[in-house]
C-alpha cells in the first residue's frame, strides 16, 4: 500500500498536470512495483518556490519535484526500486519540463509499524495468508 508525497514548486500547477502525475504514478507503482492501485495513494503538494530551498536558497528561475514514498520492507527488489526511481524521475520531467534538481526516495517501513484503514500491513498479509493474493494486490 505505497502512499506518495509529491511536493512541486508551483501553487498553480494545472489540475491535469495534477492528475497526470497522480495516474502516473500510480501506474508506475502497479506495473514496476506491484502494487495495488486501490491501495495507492498520491498526495500532491503544491509550493510557492521561495518556501523550497536548494543549498539553502529558496529556489528560483525554474520548477522542481520531490517524491518521497512509503512502502513495506521487503516486498521489492532492488531492481524493481532503482526502475521505480529511474521512470519516476522520467515522468515528473515529462509532466513538469526541465527540473531543477528532482528527487525520488522510496521509504520502507516494517509492516507491524504501517497500516492502512487502521490494520497493520503484517495483519493484512496475515488475513489474505489462506486466500492466494496475486502479485498486483501488493
Amino acid at each position: 500500500m505505497p502512499y506518495f508525497r509529491v511536493s512541486v514548486t508551483d501553487p498553480y500547477l494545472p489540475t491535469d498536470a495534477q492528475r497526470a502525475i497522480a495516474e502516473g504514478l500510480t501506474g508506475l507503482a502497479v506495473s514496476i512495483l506491484q502494487k495495488s492501485s486501490a491501495r495507492t495513494i498520491v498526495h500532491i503538494n503544491l509550493v510557492p518556490a521561495d518556501r523550497y530551498f536548494v543549498d539553502g536558497q529558496p529556489l528560483t528561475g525554474g520548477l522542481d519535484a520531490h517524491v518521497e514514498a512509503s512502502i513495506t520492507v521487503g516486498t521489492n527488489s532492488a531492481a524493481e526500486k532503482a526502475a521505480f526511481i529511474a521512470r519516476a524521475g522520467e515522468l515528473l520531467s515529462d509532466i513538469l519540463g526541465p527540473l531543477r534538481r528532482s528527487g525520488v526516495a522510496l521509504h520502507e517501513l516494517h509492516p507491524e509499524s504501517y497500516g492502512y484503514n487502521g490494520v497493520t500491513q503484517i495483519d493484512y498479509y496475515r488475513s489474505a495468508r489462506d486466500v492466494p493474493v496475486a502479485p498486483a494486490a501488493r
